[in-house]
C-alpha cells in the first residue's frame, strides 16, 4: 500500500472517530439536559401518575403588647387547574358563576400563560386562575365543579383585623410580583407576600412552610387516593405568631386626636426601646386592603391626596427646628466650648449678624438651662460659631463641622436608625464636603451655616429620630434601637434591638439639658404639658420652618423626670407654633399612657383637639380629585363636587371605646 494510500485511511479513521465522538456527545449532552434541566417530561410524567396538591400554611398572627390580637386568619378559598387537564367546557356558564366576564376569563388565562408574568409556567403543573372565594362563592362553584375539568378548589386564608387602625404599622398583603417568584423559589402565582409594614419585614417569619400531599391517579386521570397512603405527604408548617410592642389603645387614641390633621405621633419605652405607638395621620383602615376589592381600595389610597400609604413617621424628613437645639448643648458641653454656666447675650436675635436669625424676648444674657428653657436661639449659634472657628482643637472649619457631625449620627441623627420597618428614611446631616461642594471653597465661614444650630438650613430628621433622641436624653447618654416587635413565637429578636448603642457624650452632660426641658414644661413654652405632681415631665418645643405653607408643630418629651418611662414626639404639620397643637396632643398621650384614662379636666381640650381640622389645602386638592372621579365615573355635577369636596374637609372624628 501506497503513502499516500495510508494517509487517505487514515485521515478517514480520524474523521469517521471524530463523527462518532460528536454524536455521543451531543446524545450525552441531551440526556443530561432533558434529566438535569428540562422538568417538561418530569412534569408530564408525574402529573400522569401523581397529583401533588400544594397545602398553604396558616400564615402567624399579630398581637399587641397586652396579648389583644390584631390580625388573624380567614378561611378563603383559590381556583386552581392543571393546564394540561383543562377539555371543553360551557366557559359561559363558568364565568356566570364566577361573575365574570368571558373576555376577563381569556384575559386571565393569557396571563397565566405568560412567562413574563408567570415565570415557571409548565402545563403539567398546578396554576391559579381566582383568588379569595367567600364560603358563598365557594359553594357555587363547588355544586358545579364536575362540569369544568382539570379545575379544582384549593382552601387558602385570608387576613382578618380586629380594629381599624395601624395600617402603617401592620400593612398588608398582596399577590406576589414577578420579580419576587424569580429571586424566591417559595412563591409560585397566585401566592401571597407582605408588601409594607410588619407584613413585609417579617415576611419570612410570618409566611411558614408549605406543605404537599400526593395523591394517586389511574389512566384515566382519576384520584385513586394518597400515594404510599400518605407517607410521603409533608405537613405544613405555620408561621410564627408575632406580639408587638405596640398598645392598640394607645395607637387608637393617637389616631383619633390626629383625625382631620396630617403628621406623626411616637412613643416609645426609653428602657428597652419598644415603640408604644407610631400613628400617622392619616392613615388608613388596614381591613381596606384584603379580599378582591383590594385592587379597587388600593388604588383609591394611593390617589388620596393625603397620602394614607405614605408613613410619616419613619418616611417624612422635616426640619427638627428647636427640638433640635438640646443635641447642640450636648456637643457643645463634650468639646468644652461651653460649661453649665456659659452666658450668651440675646437682643430678639443673634448679635454678630444684626439680629438673625431672630428672637423672641426673654432675660439676656443666659447660661445654657435657661437658653434650653426659653428656646433661645442666638444662645445656640454663639455655641456653634465658637466651635467651628476654635482653632485650638481642630486644625480648620471642616474638621470642627465633621465633629460636630459625628456626635450628631451617634445621637440617631443623619442615618437609618433600623427600626424594623420598610423604607427608613435617614433625614439629612451635612458634613464640610457638602458645605466646601455648595459654597465653592473650603474656606466658608460659620455664618453661612448659622441656621443648623437651631435645626433649620439643610438638617432633616425623621419624627422617630425625634423621639429617639428624646429617649437618649431620658436615658442620659444612650438608646436601643426602636422596634415594633416584641416577641416572636419560638424564636428571639435581632440582637441589634437588645444592644445598648451610645452617644458619646457623658451622662453628667445631660443634667443641666434635663434642667432646662424641665424648666420649660414648669414655666416656658410647654407649660400645656406640665402634670406636676403627679409626673414632671420633661420638654422641648420646636416651630419648623415649612417653605410650602404655614409653619409645623413640634414637640418632644419625657416623663417622668427621674426613671422615664415614655419618650414621646409629636409632629402637626401647618399647625404653627409647636404649644398650639403638639404639646397639648402630646399631654393628652401621656396621661393616657401613664394614667390609662384622661381626667375630667381634660375631656375638653381632648375634644377640641380631636375635633380641629388641620388640613390647609385639602378642599382645593379634594376638589381636583373628586371631579375627575365624577367626569370618569357617572357625570356628577360641580355642585355635588363642591358638596363632597367640602364634607371631606369637616368630618369629625369617632371617639375609640
Amino acid at each position: 500500500m501506497s503513502d499516500d494510500s495510508k494517509h487517505i485511511y487514515e485521515d478517514r479513521k480520524s474523521v469517521i472517530a471524530i463523527i462518532a465522538i460528536a454524536v455521543v456527545v451531543i446524545y450525552t449532552f441531551q440526556l443530561f439536559y432533558l434529566q438535569i434541566y428540562q422538568n417538561k417530561y418530569k412534569d408530564s410524567a408525574d402529573s400522569n401518575a401523581f397529583f401533588k396538591k400544594t397545602l398553604y400554611p396558616a400564615r402567624g398572627t399579630i398581637s399587641d403588647r397586652h396579648g389583644k390580637l390584631l390580625v388573624y386568619n380567614k378561611p378563603t378559598y383559590d381556583i386552581v387547574f392543571i393546564p394540561k387537564e383543562v377539555r371543553n367546557f360551557d366557559t359561559l356558564e363558568f364565568c356566570k358563576i364566577l361573575n365574570i366576564t368571558v373576555e376577563d376569563y381569556k384575559k386571565r388565562m393569557d396571563n397565566i400563560r405568560d412567562f413574563r408574568f408567570n415565570p415557571g409556567y409548565s402545563n403539567y403543573t398546578q396554576q391559579t386562575f381566582m383568588s379569595q372565594l367567600n364560603a358563598q362563592e365557594y359553594g357555587l362553584i363547588q355544586e358545579k365543579l364536575y362540569k369544568f375539568p382539570g379545575f379544582s378548589i384549593q382552601n387558602r386564608t385570608m387576613r382578618e383585623y380586629n380594629y381599624p387602625n395601624a395600617g402603617n404599622i401592620l400593612g398588608y398583603v398582596a399577590e406576589v410580583s414577578r420579580e419576587r417568584m424569580e429571586e424566591d423559589d417559595f412563591y409560585r402565582r397566585g401566592d401571597y407576600e407582605g408588601k409594607s409594614g410588619i407584613e413585609k419585614t417579617y415576611e419570612e417569619t410570618l409566611r411558614g412552610e408549605k406543605g404537599v400531599e400526593i395523591l394517586l391517579r389511574d389512566a384515566h386521570g382519576r384520584i385513586q387516593g394518597k400515594y404510599n397512603n400518605g407517607s410521603s405527604d409533608k405537613s405544613p408548617i405555620s408561621g410564627k405568631n408575632l406580639t408587638l410592642s405596640v398598645d392598640m389603645d394607645l395607637q387608637a387614641y393617637g389616631e383619633y386626636l390626629m383625625q382631620n390633621k396630617l403628621g406623626s405621633i411616637v412613643m416609645i419605652d426609653p428602657e428597652t426601646g419598644e415603640i408604644l405607638c407610631l400613628v400617622s395621620a392619616p392613615s388608613y383602615n388596614p381591613a381596606m386592603l384584603t379580599g378582591r376589592e383590594f385592587g379597587k381600595n388600593y388604588k383609591e389610597l394611593e390617589h388620596d391626596p393625603l397620602k394614607p400609604l405614605f408613613n410619616r413617621p419613619v418616611l417624612g424628613v422635616y426640619p427638627p427646628g428647636s427640638t433640635f437645639k438640646p443635641s447642640q448643648g450636648l456637643i457643645f458641653l463634650q468639646e468644652g466650648i461651653i460649661t453649665p454656666a456659659t452666658a450668651f447675650p440675646c437682643h430678639h436675635g443673634y448679635p454678630p449678624l444684626g439680629g438673625h436669625p431672630a428672637c423672641h424676648s426673654h432675660p439676656s444674657p443666659l447660661s445654657l438651662a435657661p437658653a434650653v428653657a426659653t428656646s433661645c436661639n442666638s444662645y445656640f449659634c454663639y455655641g456653634l460659631s465658637g466651635m467651628l472657628s476654635n482653632r485650638q482643637k481642630y486644625k480648620n472649619i471642616n474638621e470642627a463641622l465633621d465633629v460636630w457631625k459625628d456626635y450628631l449620627v451617634k445621637m440617631g441623627f443623619g442615618h437609618k436608625l433600623g427600626v424594623d420597618l420598610p423604607s427608613e428614611k435617614q433625614g439629612f446631616i451635612p458634613n464640610s464636603k457638602f458645605y466646601t461642594k455648595l459654597h465653592h471653597t473650603a474656606r466658608w465661614m460659620p455664618s453661612f451655616v448659622i441656621s443648623i444650630a437651631i435645626g433649620q438650613g439643610e438638617i432633616t430628621t425623621t419624627p422617630l429620630q425625634i423621639a429617639n433622641f428624646v429617649a437618649t436624653i431620658a436615658n442620659r447618654g444612650h438608646f436601643y434601637t426602636p422596634h415594633v416587635v416584641k416577641n416572636i413565637q419560638g424564636g428571639a429578636l435581632d440582637k441589634k434591638y437588645t444592644e445598648k448603642r451610645l452617644t458619646g457624650i457623658a451622662a453628667s452632660h445631660y443634667e443641666p439639658i434635663i434642667e432646662g426641658m424641665s424648666k420649660a414644661v414648669t414655666n416656658g413654652t410647654c407649660h400645656a404639658i406640665n402634670l406636676s405632681p403627679e409626673f414632671e415631665v420633661c420638654g422641648k418645643t420646636g416651630t419648623a420652618q415649612n417653605p410650602h405653607g404655614r409653619d409645623h408643630s413640634l414637640f418632644m418629651g419625657f416623663a417622668p423626670r427621674n426613671k422615664p418611662k415614655v419618650a414621646i414626639a409629636v409632629i402637626v404639620e401647618n399647625a404653627g407654633f409647636g404649644a398650639d397643637f403638639a404639646v397639648p396632643i402630646a399631654r393628652l398621650m401621656v396621661e393616657k399612657y401613664l394614667k390609662g384614662s384622661i381626667p375630667e379636666r381634660d375631656k375638653a381640650l381632648e375634644t377640641r383637639m380631636a375635633n380641629t381640622v388641620m388640613l390647609p389645602g385639602l378642599h382645593s386638592l379634594r376638589k381636583k380629585v373628586v371631579a375627575k372621579k365624577a367626569t370618569e365615573d357617572d357625570g356628577t355635577t360641580s355642585g355635588d363636587v363642591d358638596k363632597q369636596a367640602g364634607s371631606a374637609e369637616t368630618t369629625v372624628a369617632t371617639k375609640p371605646d
